[in-house]
């Protein structure tokens, strides 16, 4: 699921009094170290201003040039002080930048002090944050305080970087596909539009009814039904299926996927019960798990919360998200819990294969042989991130938390697809969730990524994040 390199617009700030051979190394270096460690750049020509860099507010003006010359083919900035750097210019430059800056400064040598080789950047850096700050320029700076380009450590801050600017693009003018009313009971899941539009998330409805009738009429011989069936077999096991049922499921994975694609979907929602059963015998879980694995979240129960959340996540690890149930206790255990669902989780989160099966729970309802598709098995041990949203008082909320999925053993007879969590101060989220009117569903993504979605979130995006694990 990996997405387009990501490519940074590379800034460099200068004092006309220190030695030009620190922008010269720096022009040479950050480029290097950033083709290695696999992203793109956008550099400024070297004759465009003294040295390529910026330290008055004319050069400022055109290194602003040069990014709206280039708007749309940057993802974010990095602003590297090779020595102290004008904080005036770079506020000229990068005011209007659209995307997240990275401040990072070069360190000192010790037996470079002296006025002829010493940068300063170390308090150039502080007066760089400063100045912004008075602008309201919207910037990241992550720690060390001071780090050189070729080095663990600034990789780490660039990794992370990489994460935000993926989270706050990606996030801008999302479109959610609604495919279906929310289930009367289900106000778990409902959600102020509004407030999402006024973020720049739009969510498009569509009738349940018309996307079953478009079912009903695909022909099952179709190219595009045959290719559908031949990747649902691929992800999972389907022994004792009917073949009608798995040729609904395909001939439905085809409709969305025409949906998605005519609209420009970037995650739908969908409702899940109990007309798709009445009406075509299956449950979709199963075409939602490779939606999901294809980097489209898709949620369950109409759950936008979820949908969104599940799209911010994707963006940061670069893998599936998926969408479970806060579910059960793990006995006494009091930092482990049974997350769950009937399953929409992605097959790369599963171990081995899971098996297609009829809906246990719906089947107690409808009758036996009415709802194939939950895709049962086991959630793969791994670090997770987790969250969820919400929409309260005109703004979008958020909490996130970090764990890890175990081996621990969950009876055989459990139904659907589960994992066993471990997360620290599990009993603090709890409380959060119930006390802050938080959704029964949870959203993940493989990999620790909460420090760099809080800063895409709060810093760039404007959404409320409580992090209940720290409190």
């Amino acid at each position: 699921m990996k997405s387009r390199k990501v490519s940074f617009a590379l800034f460099f700030g200068n004092r006309g009094f220190f030695p030009a051979s620190l922008m010269k190394e720096a022009r040479e270096e950050l480029p290097r170290v950033l083709a290695k460690w696999g992203y793109d750049h956008l550099i400024m020509p070297e004759d465009a201003t003294r040295y390529g860099a910026v330290e008055t507010t004319d050069e400022g003006r055109v290194y602003a040039r040069f990014l709206q010359e280039n708007r749309g083919r940057y993802d974010g900035v990095i602003l590297c002080l090779p020595n102290f750097g004008d904080e005036t210019g770079a506020v000229a430059a990068l005011k209007e930048a659209g995307t997240p800056i990275l401040v990072q400064a070069y360190p000192d040598a010790l037996d470079k002090l002296g006025p002829a080789l010493r940068r300063d950047a170390f308090c150039g850096k502080f007066s760089i944050m400063d100045v912004f700050c008075q602008y309201n320029v919207p910037f990241t700076a992550l720690k060390p305080h001071v780090v050189t380009p070729d080095s663990d450590a600034f990789k780490a801050n660039v990794d992370a970087f990489a994460k935000i600017c993926r989270v706050v693009n990606g996030m801008k003018n999302m479109t959610v596909g609604m495919i279906g009313a929310r289930t009367s009971p289900f106000k778990t899941v409902r959600c102020d539009e509004l407030t999402l539009q006024k973020q720049g998330i739009s969510v498009e409805t569509f009738d349940l009814s018309g996307i079953i009738a478009e079912t009903k009429a695909i022909d099952p011989a179709s190219e595009a039904c045959a290719a559908k069936l031949k990747a649902l077999h691929s992800a999972a096991q389907w022994d004792g299926v009917p073949a009608a049922a798995a040729e609904n499921i395909a001939k439905l994975a085809v409709v969305i996927d025409k949906t998605i694609a005519a609209h420009r979907l970037d995650a739908i929602a969908l409702r899940c019960w109990l007309e798709l059963e009445e009406q075509l015998s299956i449950s979709p879980c199963i075409l939602m798990g490779l939606l999901n694995d294809a980097g489209i979240p898709a949620a369950c129960e109409t759950d936008i919360g979820s949908a969104v959340t599940m799209r911010a996540l994707g963006l940061a690890s670069e893998a599936a998200a998926g969408c479970l149930d806060w579910n059960n206790n793990y006995g006494s255990e009091e930092d482990k819990c049974i997350l769950f669902h009937c399953s929409a989780m992605p097959p790369s989160m599963i171990v081995g294969k899971g098996k297609i099966e009829d809906h246990a729970i719906l089947a107690t309802a409808l009758g036996p042989n009415r709802s194939f598709g939950p895709n049962t098995g086991r959630i793969a041990p791994t670090d997770f991130t987790f969250g969820n949203m919400l929409t309260a008082e005109g703004k979008v909320k958020f909490y996130l938390g970090e764990g890890a999925f175990t081996d621990d053993v969950i009876d055989s007879a459990f139904f659907g697809c589960a994992g066993v969590a471990r997360i620290k101060n599990i009993e603090d989220v709890y409380l959060h969730i119930g006390r802050t009117g938080h959704r029964h569903h949870v959203s993940v993504t493989p990999g620790l990524h909460a420090a760099a979605i809080r800063e895409a979130f709060t810093r760039y995006l404007g959404f409320d994040v409580t992090l209940p694990q720290e409190s």
